[in-house]
């Protein structure tokens, strides 16, 4: 292939994009069931962002399932392994999306650590919205210990108001995914005060 068609093909697999104009990594709050790796995956796609799953992390850390933790070590020792993760990945570069945990932001430590690397974001769902969506899955350690209606009420009454202390709050409802992750977009473009993305086109490159 001639040297001028081998560059024209290399230009069309790597077009060139904007830059992402996101200075901190994106850290999505909330209980289990308001989507937060859902949106994220979305969200870091609609971005040009990593996105990083805390609690696949965790289990790639231990080498089991969270629900193998829960079951072997207790609550207690998840929460620090868990601790230990968030801090990790809350030093990557480059800035990326964050999925969390849902007792993970109830961690002063951890809150503390959110609020001067990132920008938090509360996905807040109501009660019917987390009831539907927990029970497609089985795998919720804390749903197991109870009823699942009334493990959920009690977990809303308690975070809820820890939650509240993230820098933004999303509504999570029964809309597709896509709805949610504009409204994440609008609030962050209005937290940072500017697109997510430069606008206008890019200089052209000069062959070296």
């Amino acid at each position: 292939m001639p040297k001028s068609d081998r560059s024209a093909t290399l230009t069309a697999r790597a077009p060139r994009v904007p830059p992402i104009l996101l200075p901190k990594t994106v850290v999505l709050v909330g209980l289990m069931g308001a989507g937060k790796s859902a949106i994220g995956r979305r969200l870091a796609a609609r971005l040009g962002l990593p996105f990083r799953d805390a609690d696949t992390e965790i289990e790639k850390a231990a080498g089991c399932t969270i629900e193998e933790i829960f079951a072997r070590d207790g609550e207690a020792a998840f929460r620090a392994g868990e601790r230990k993760v968030i801090a990790r990945l809350l030093t990557e570069t480059p800035v990326h999306v964050l999925a969390t945990g849902g007792g993970a932001f109830m961690d002063p430590g951890t809150r503390a650590l959110v609020r001067e690397r990132g920008v938090s974001v509360w996905l807040r769902a109501e009660l019917e919205v987390l009831l539907a969506r927990t029970g497609r899955r089985g795998n919720r350690p804390l749903l197991k210990q109870g009823n699942p209606r009334e493990i959920l009420e009690r977990l809303m009454t308690l975070r809820y108001p820890v939650y509240a202390e993230a820098d933004l709050t999303v509504q999570s409802d029964e809309n597709p995914p896509e709805y949610t992750v504009e409204r994440v977009l609008e609030a962050l473009e209005g937290h940072f005060g500017h697109p997510l993305r430069a606008t206008g086109p890019l200089p052209e490159e000069k062959n070296p």
